[in-house]
C-alpha cells in the first residue's frame, strides 16, 4: 500500500502552489492529495481550526505524511491532532507550529505594522500578491501565465487570521526543506530538534515555478521520515 501524502498550501495563496510537485511525487508511487483551504476564510473565526479540519478530511482517516508550504506549516500539527495522528510532517520553506501564539506575534514588527495599515475598515487585507506589487511577484514567478493563475487563486485575507491563537497539535517525526534565506531560522530550529534538513539556494515560490527541483529533495526527506 502506498504512503499517503497530503500537500497543504499556505492559507494566503491557493492549491496551485503544489500543482506541479504533486504528479512528480505520485510518479514515485505515493498517493498524493492536495488539501484546498480556499473556503476556510469566508465564515469568520476560528480559521485555524477549520483549516485543520479540512486537512484532516483530505486524509480521510488514513495514516498520512502532512506536507506544508509557508504559512501552512503552523497548521500541520493541529491537523495531525484532528486526524487522530500523522506519520510525520514535512515543512517546505514553512513556519513551525506555534501553539498558543498568533502569527502576528511571530512576524517582524515592520511587517505586522504594514498589515495593520493595509487592512480596510472592515478588517480585510488585499490578496497576498498585491502586497508586493506586480514587479515583486514577477521576480518570483517570471512566467506571465503561471503568475496570472497563481494570483487568481489568492483570496482577500481577514486581518483577524493573523491575530488568532494557533491551536495545540500532535507530535510526529518532522523534516525540513529550506528554499529561501527568509526561512533560515525555522530550518535551524528543525535541525536542533534532530530532524533531517535540506537547504536549497532557491526561492520561496519554487514549488510553483520549479517543481522538479523541489520534488527531489522532498523525496529524499520523505525516505528519511519513513
Amino acid at each position: 500500500m502506498s504512503t499517503l501524502l497530503v500537500l497543504v498550501h499556505s492559507p494566503l495563496v491557493g492549491p496551485a502552489t503544489w500543482s506541479g510537485v504533486a504528479p512528480l511525487l505520485a510518479e514515485r508511487g505515493y498517493d498524493v492529495r492536495i488539501a484546498d483551504l480556499g473556503d476556510t476564510l469566508n465564515d469568520g473565526p476560528p480559521y485555524s481550526h477549520r483549516q485543520a479540519e479540512v486537512i484532516a478530511r483530505c486524509a480521510a482517516g488514513e495514516p498520512a505524511i502532512l506536507i506544508g508550504h509557508s504559512g501552512a506549516g503552523a497548521l500541520l500539527a493541529p491537523a495531525g491532532l484532528e486526524a487522530g495522528g500523522a506519520l510525520g510532517y514535512l515543512f517546505v520553506d514553512a513556519g513551525l507550529p506555534i501553539p498558543g501564539r498568533s502569527q502576528m506575534s511571530t512576524m517582524p514588527l515592520d511587517l505586522a505594522d504594514r498589515l495593520r495599515q493595509m487592512a480596510d475598515r472592515d478588517g480585510w487585507l488585499p490578496p497576498w500578491p498585491q502586497w508586493w506589487g506586480d514587479e515583486g511577484l514577477a521576480e518570483l514567478v517570471p512566467d506571465a501565465g503561471t503568475r496570472r493563475r497563481f494570483a487568481a487563486e489568492c483570496p482577500k485575507l481577514p486581518l483577524a487570521l493573523f491575530d488568532e491563537l494557533l491551536p495545540e497539535g500532535r507530535d510526529a517525526p518532522g523534516a525540513y526543506l529550506r528554499l529561501s534565506h527568509a526561512y533560515d531560522e525555522p530550518a535551524t530550529q528543525a535541525r536542533a530538534r534532530g530532524w533531517p534538513v535540506i537547504e536549497l539556494a532557491s526561492h520561496h515560490l519554487a514549488p510553483l515555478t520549479d517543481p522538479a527541483t523541489v520534488a527531489e529533495p522532498m523525496l529524499e526527506l520523505l525516505s528519511q521520515l519513513q
